[in-house]
């Protein structure tokens, strides 16, 4: 795919991000690898009215090769891009409800969310949960990068998900997918529940290996 179509994709896909309200003001991230560094939408910009144009284009360094200063949280994609080879697109949000899950105190923090639905296994797997950073703290980067060489999708707490897929599609569906179970995780408290069982979400696993 050349880079003025991904450009366009990006904008897209925020701006459907944005109008569903899954963000909100400036905050969320998108990239895209292209044949010559990556994409990301610039800092302090609102998805729902980004300017292909000025989309920030950004060598591996992560120094800008053209278009408005990036995202001041350029690190956490450059973290999953870099344990994940494979990855073509990385989108982070503070989508409503899996920030609320983020901060619930008796998560699991090797795997934040029951596993609901066959779709959720399916697009996400398991979900750990990063501590909290202070915005900026280049220790969220490190604490980022040792679990995305085994996880294409994290929940950090106080702030929300970050999430790794072949390309912008499957990031999406897979963050998408996310806030859903979050969604339905919140909606369930005190009701029984009952959630796939181990046995099914390994044959769920080996069936659809997640991105």
């Amino acid at each position: 795919m050349n880079e003025s179509r991904q450009r366009e994709l990006i904008c897209a896909t925020a701006k459907s991000l944005f109008d569903r309200g899954l963000t909100h003001g400036s905050t969320g991230n998108i990239s895209t690898r292209c044949e010559d560094g990556w994409l990301l939408t610039p800092t302090g910009s609102n998805l729902g009215s980004l300017d292909p144009a000025r989309l920030s284009k950004l060598e591996w360094s992560g120094k800008l090769i053209s278009g408005d200063p990036p995202s001041k949280e350029n690190f956490l994609h450059l973290c999953m891009y870099q344990q994940r080879e494979r990855s073509g697109a990385v989108i982070h949000l503070h989508s409503t409800y899996s920030v609320a899950v983020s901060v619930l105190a008796d998560v699991n923090p090797d795997d934040v969310l029951p596993p609901i639905t066959a779709y959720y296994v399916m697009r996400i797997g398991t979900l750990p949960l990063i501590p909290y950073f202070a915005p900026g703290d280049m220790k969220l980067a490190d604490a980022v990068r040792e679990k995305a060489s085994r996880h294409h999708a994290v929940l950090l707490a106080n702030h929300g998900p970050v999430v790794a897929g072949s390309d912008l599609a499957a990031a999406s569906d897979a963050i998408e997918e996310l806030e859903a179970t979050a969604r339905l995780h919140l909606l369930l408290q005190g009701h029984e529940t009952r959630p796939l069982t181990p046995s099914q979400c390994a044959e769920l696993r080996k069936r659809y290996p997640v991105a």
